[in-house]
């Protein structure tokens, strides 16, 4: 459903390649006190997790981080033994290959991370005796092509993956929920679409146009951004959204349900990019880069999150000038630093 182009990639703290099945076992943050709840994230590590991590240091959170007790691999078992000297009361599951590319080129990994890296997950926190709230994060490529007349894209969308890595998250959801039948977890999959915030690596189209506006604004870079295809339009959500999204489905999520993860609204790259050289007060042109240039073949995305608002009372709050205005802070300090 969404291009290569605009997919999230979490990098292993390990290898250079875009995997997340490793945690590092360490938090630094403080841990909260009194009746806050535990929360054991995977993928900790990645762009969503480094967010999370911020997000939960905070005195108002209700949630405290519950680090592993020693670095972990996903698809090593017996890492995951004695992980958690302290149950978790929810697990949020966001490790993973994430990258579409990668995946075409080694499908046996990606399943061996997102699918079998999942099983050993819950086989190991089902020794440890868990029985709390586990949030699956899927992602809204399971459902693949989609005519322009089903849009918005609802949950009722039949999944059609068009890639291995949409069909290793659709098998894991599966996997997730079929784990919540059997042992009676609340489990729950979400379906994020594209999300962008500060943090984001130059590899997705937003925060790698912010890098080079930048650039240009600092007299490093001739006044030319070297995009692909950016007439398409996507379901852009901040970061933040995301966030506060997964933390209302831990705590009024249905169990044994998918919801989406989206702004509701459909914005073109090209319109992003337009509004980032506006903020920038920069004047670019733009070239078209032919290493950039897979046309995708889903042309609009637009998602509803109907069913998440009408469970939890979630509605996007951020803006995308607001988005923007961030992500652009964020490259302008990062660029300077290079």
């Amino acid at each position: 459903m969404t291009s290569p182009d605009v997919r999230p990639v979490f990098t292993s703290v390990l290898t250079d390649t875009p995997i997340e099945a490793v945690g590092n076992g360490e938090d630094s943050r403080p841990r909260g006190r009194g009746l806050k709840k535990r929360l054991f994230v995977t993928g900790l590590g990645g762009f969503v997790g480094q967010h999370i991590q911020s997000r939960l240091a905070s005195p108002d959170s209700t949630w405290q981080l519950l680090p592993g007790a020693s670095p972990y691999d996903l698809t090593v078992p017996d890492s995951l033994v004695d992980l958690w000297p302290q149950l978790p009361d929810a697990v949020i599951h966001l490790a993973g290959q994430t990258f579409v590319p990668e995946a075409f080129r080694d499908p046996a990994r990606t399943l061996e991370i997102n699918l079998l890296g999942t099983l050993n997950l819950l086989q190991a926190l089902k020794a440890r005796g868990f029985a709390g709230t586990f949030l699956y994060v899927s992602s809204g490529d399971v459902y693949g092509q989609v005519a322009e007349s089903a849009l918005p894209i609802t949950e009722q969308q039949p999944p059609c993956p068009r890639n291995p890595y949409a069909v290793s998250k659709l098998s894991a959801e599966f996997l997730s929920l079929q784990w919540g039948l059997s042992e009676s977890w609340p489990v729950l999959v979400a379906r994020p679409f594209n999300h962008i915030g500060s943090g984001q690596k130059d590899s997705f189209v937003i925060a790698s146009a912010a890098r080079q506006i930048n650039r240009i604004k600092q007299g490093l870079q001739a006044p030319q951004l070297e995009v692909g295809d950016i007439d398409v339009t996507r379901d852009f959500l901040d970061v933040g959204d995301v966030l506060s999204a997964y933390f209302a489905l831990l705590e009024k999520g249905t169990p044994g349900q998918v919801y989406n993860i989206c702004s509701g609204r459909e914005q073109s790259i090209r319109s992003l990019i337009e509004q980032l050289s506006d903020l920038a007060q920069v004047q670019v042109q733009l070239v078209q880069d032919p290493a950039r240039m897979r046309r995708a073949d889903q042309r609009r995305v637009c998602g509803s999150h109907a069913r998440l608002t009408q469970t939890t009372g979630w509605t996007p709050e951020i803006t995308t000038q607001q988005s923007l205005r961030a992500i652009l802070s964020d490259w302008e300090q990062r660029v300077q630093q290079e």
